[in-house]
Order: C-alpha cells, then structure tokens, then sequence
C-alpha cells in the first residue's frame, strides 16, 4: 500500500437540533477547549467546532438525535485527577474504570448523552 494514516483531523460528535450554547457551556466553559469558526458554507447546518493543540472536535447536529452510549473518544489527559475534580466541581458524574492496565481513566457524558473517555498513563 502506497497510502498513509498521518493523524485524526477531528472527532465529529453529535447533538440534537439547537443546542449550540449547551455545546458551549461543556466543551468551552467547562472542559477549556477554544472554539473554532466553523467556515461559511458549513455554518447553515448548525453545530459548533472546538480545538486543542492539533485537534478538533466537532460537534454536529443530526435529526433524529441518538446519543453514542459506547462508541467514544479518548483523551489522553496530563493530571487526569486535577481534570476529575475539575469536572465534579462543575456538576459533572464521573464514572471511574480500572478496567484497563497502566492508566488512570474515568468516563462522562456529554450534555447529550454521548460518552467521553480521559485516561492518563502511569509512568513506572
């Protein structure tokens, strides 16, 4: 194969039909990641985009809305606990997993139901 997988650009996300400011209240307020102007043509469908270092994540409108109850990102997280308290603090359920050796993770769900990972590796 001549092709090569080089990064992810972004993670699309889904939302229901105008929650826009509810977006922004999590991932910008909350969470800290900027948001990003969407470009022109996009814009009419709605939604929202946001960025840390190299990456995006986009959160899209789609009717009828079905939250992603297992299929998931993962962020990788430097002081994942400072995060976790961070996000308790901010109303926000933490469920913590053990499940998966050599990281320190725990699961949220968005305003909208779909599910977040963020875990940070245990240096030995």
């Amino acid at each position: 194969m001549s092709f090569i997988f080089k990064a992810i650009d972004h993670i699309q996300l889904a939302a229901p039909k105008g929650s826009e400011d509810i977006a922004r209240k999590f991932y910008k307020n909350i969470l800290g990641l900027a948001e990003i102007e969407k470009p022109e043509e996009l814009k009419k469908r709605g939604g929202v985009w946001f960025r840390f270092g190299n990456y995006q994540v986009h959160i899209g409108i789609e009717e009828p809305f079905s939250p992603s109850k297992k299929a998931h990102p993962a962020f990788e997280i430097e002081k994942v606990e400072e995060l976790k308290k961070h996000l308790r603090t901010n109303g926000v359920a933490v469920i913590e997993d053990d499940h998966l050796p050599g990281a320190n993770r725990f699961y949220v769900f968005d305003p909208f139901g779909n599910r977040i990972e963020f875990l940070e590796w245990i240096k030995k």
